[in-house]
């Protein structure tokens, strides 16, 4: 693995952060799993698309498990943890290994989110008939994630910043 620069640290930290606050500003709950849905997709989505699969899976896992915490959501935070990573890390690698539209690449990333909280909720938490009540709002948060980091990512990717991500990727193949 290479060594990050100062730089790439900082940027992912505040990828987390911003992951971390966009998972806390709009909670809507799902009072059967008492979970909740939220806008924190899009970031790690943008974060796995613009900087690759480490930078998706630290930032989806992190900020995301991270935003649980805070709020009150331990009991999901481990779940989270694995679940946002996976979606970060499988928007990043998809977006850097295939020749998929980015677009495809966020909803992907998407649905294996709401493919993993149903085999969590439905194995681990509760059962399924309980976990397939959640799975429906979890493919919608999966979807406006998707849309939302679509919209955002040709802009976010024209700024210089992620010029050293993007070549790191490009010269690793």
């Amino acid at each position: 693995m290479k060594k990050l620069s100062t730089k790439q640290v900082t940027v992912f930290a505040m990828f987390i952060a911003l992951t971390t606050v966009a998972t806390m500003l709009i909670q809507i709950p799902i009072p059967a799993t008492k979970g909740y849905l939220n806008i924190g997709d899009t970031v790690l989505m943008c974060a796995g698309l613009l900087m690759g699969k480490m930078a998706g899976g630290l930032v989806g896992g992190l900020g995301s498990a991270l935003a649980d915490l805070l709020t009150g959501y331990t009991f999901y935070a481990p779940i989270t943890l694995v679940v946002k990573g996976l979606e970060g890390f499988i928007c990043g690698y998809l977006k850097r290994n295939t020749k998929l539209h980015f677009g495809l690449c966020a909803l992907i990333g998407g649905f294996i989110m709401a493919l993993g909280y149903l085999l969590a909720e439905g194995l681990i938490l509760y059962n399924f008939p309980t976990a397939i009540l959640s799975f429906i709002p979890n493919i919608i948060q999966g979807v406006a994630g998707a849309v939302l980091a679509s919209l955002l990512y040709p802009a976010l990717k024209k700024a210089p910043i992620f010029d050293e991500f993007y070549q790191e990727s490009v010269s690793s193949k």
